[in-house]
């Protein structure tokens, strides 16, 4: 994944050289339906997230950040963004558990689950990593998954910023705008 340099980008994420395009994905929403990712967020910024509502540190922090950063939006740029959390662990993830814990985050937020070898082939066409999900001795279950938020633009609903874990609400906020405006 080749990124542009800092002084070359607007954006505080990680500028890619080479977009990625959004997978190819259909998963069932919170609603129990279908959702095509591509399909359903065509004509929205999109915030694509891979990860599952059990983890103990990053899911819920990014997920917060993203959340607290809308909320320092206007109205124009939160109606044009779109946030997708694709569960990594379906099997405990489901639709109704997503909805749930999705809700406390705003209007913005889609959950996702389903077949997790699509999940994986999805997460890994953005250079996002996914494990199987694992039972430890003690009974918990983690899911190994990478931590970055893909953007995807409005112009060509592919991926051109990629933010690692650690982004700031600062950074999110600072971003948000631009990226809800870009016809890049």
């Amino acid at each position: 994944m080749a990124l542009t340099s800092a002084g070359n980008s607007p954006y505080r994420g990680n500028a890619l050289e080479n977009p990625f395009a959004k997978p190819e994905l259909v998963l069932t929403d919170g609603a129990g339906q279908p959702f095509d990712l591509r399909k359903q967020t065509a004509g929205k910024t999109t915030l694509v997230f891979f990860g599952y509502t059990n983890c103990p540190d990053v899911c819920p922090t990014t997920v917060g950040d993203i959340s607290v950063a809308l909320a320092k939006q206007t109205a124009e740029v939160r109606d044009s963004v779109r946030v997708v959390f694709v569960t990594t662990d379906p099997e405990r993830d489901t639709p109704e558990s997503l909805k749930k814990w999705l809700a406390g985050f705003g209007p913005n937020f889609t959950g996702l689950s389903g077949d997790l070898e699509r999940v994986k082939k999805a997460a890994l066409s953005l250079g996002i990593s996914v494990e199987d999900p694992k039972r430890r001795h003690d009974g918990t279950v983690t899911s190994a998954h990478g931590a970055q938020v893909a953007a995807s633009l409005l112009a060509d609903d592919k991926a051109h910023v990629v933010y690692t874990s650690g982004t700031t609400v600062e950074d999110f906020a600072h971003d948000l705008p631009l990226l809800a405006k870009s016809t890049r």
